[in-house]
């Protein structure tokens, strides 16, 4: 298979393409700024071509699979996925937007005719959280309710710090009786029971409030992380403030100077997730403990476009593609199986 990595220069596609390469894949290398795609190119000796999204149909031709590491997806998704739709080329990326999902999955039929493959979502966002809910789908199938939550150690890249401005300025989403709906963050507060142990966490927009109702059908969704309380109220008041063009620009120009974890720290530092279902009579949940985010990501990401030709056209989530299970294959991944309270 000959697959690609567009927006290369990136904290998470140079992980992801390093991991590559270790494996013995060979990955061509893009992305829209020719000085450093060619840079990241000759340093781990991978061909690489220079190119923006209106000129990604010409060269994804000869591409089996992209893996579009360029964020915030928002800006870049609908491009990369019509050129891939043109071209016949499978799609993945590592998105973690709730919007990028929502309208991603609206493509599935145009995907299904394409023969093609759309997986976003491959990545830390929203591999672990997706399989834990089809687990907890699995152990309840008559579930309506499911609450996931996570927290992660190592600190953040400048691509996922761009995202989360973007996030802050739009606020909390859940999903009620199957209706996304608009919150403030930190609405709900909740003890998650982590394989560590007890943590208090707060709800926060998660791509899962998409992914995880496309993955189970369970209608009632929220998504927590650990966040001080006083974040809501915070969030509602600088929200106005937050969605300026201005204000936008400037809080990402900020964000791009900020450096992801080294490798020291993402050996050293993990992630953990817990999710609970229920329904009327009955209560159901399942912990995990991860790699790091990050490190889980490039694991993730190549090991999915190993499989993408498997895997039936149209729009999936980590789980629809590869099942429930797919997270256990992961490097490092501990699951506790679900248990009923």
């Amino acid at each position: 298979m000959t697959w690609m990595v567009y927006g290369a220069n990136g904290y998470t596609a140079r992980l992801i393409a390093e991991l590559a390469v270790v494996r013995g894949e060979l990955p061509v290398l893009a992305g829209r700024s020719r000085e450093k795609v060619e840079q990241v190119a000759a340093m781990m000796g991978l061909e690489h071509r220079v190119f923006g999204l209106r000129d990604a149909r010409t060269h994804l031709e000869d591409i089996d699979a992209v893996v579009n590491c360029a964020g915030p997806f928002s800006q870049t998704y609908a491009e990369m996925v019509d050129a891939c739709l043109e071209s016949r080329t499978h799609y993945l990326d590592i998105t973690g937007e709730i919007d990028v999902f929502e309208a991603i999955s609206e493509r599935h039929l145009d995907a299904r005719k394409a023969g093609v493959v759309l997986l976003p979502g491959a990545g830390f966002d929203v591999v672990p959280t997706d399989c834990v809910a089809a687990m907890l789908k699995e152990a309840l199938p008559t579930a309506t309710h499911l609450d996931l939550a996570f927290v992660v150690g190592g600190g953040a890249s400048a691509g996922t710090t761009k995202t989360s401005v973007e996030a802050a300025a739009v606020g909390g989403r859940i999903r009620v009786n199957g209706e996304l709906r608009s919150v403030r963050i930190g609405h709900r507060r909740r003890t998650a029971h982590f394989r560590s142990g007890p943590r208090e966490v707060g709800s926060i927009p998660w791509g899962d409030v998409s992914t995880a109702y496309r993955s189970t059908g369970i209608p009632n969704i929220t998504t927590f992380t650990a966040v001080p309380g006083v974040l809501g109220q915070l969030q509602q008041f600088f929200a106005p403030v937050l969605r300026m063009s201005y204000v936008q620009n400037v809080a990402k120009a900020v964000a791009e100077k900020v450096k992801g974890p080294d490798e020291h720290k993402r050996a050293n530092t993990r992630a953990e997730v817990f999710g609970e279902a229920w329904d009327a009579n009955n209560k159901v949940e399942c912990a995990i403990t991860t790699p790091n985010g990050y490190s889980l990501t490039a694991d993730a990401v190549v090991r999915a476009v190993g499989r993408i030709g498997d895997v039936a056209p149209g729009s999936h989530t980590p789980s629809s593609a590869f099942g429930a299970d797919f997270v256990r294959e992961l490097d490092g991944v501990v699951v506790g199986e679900p248990r009923f309270s």
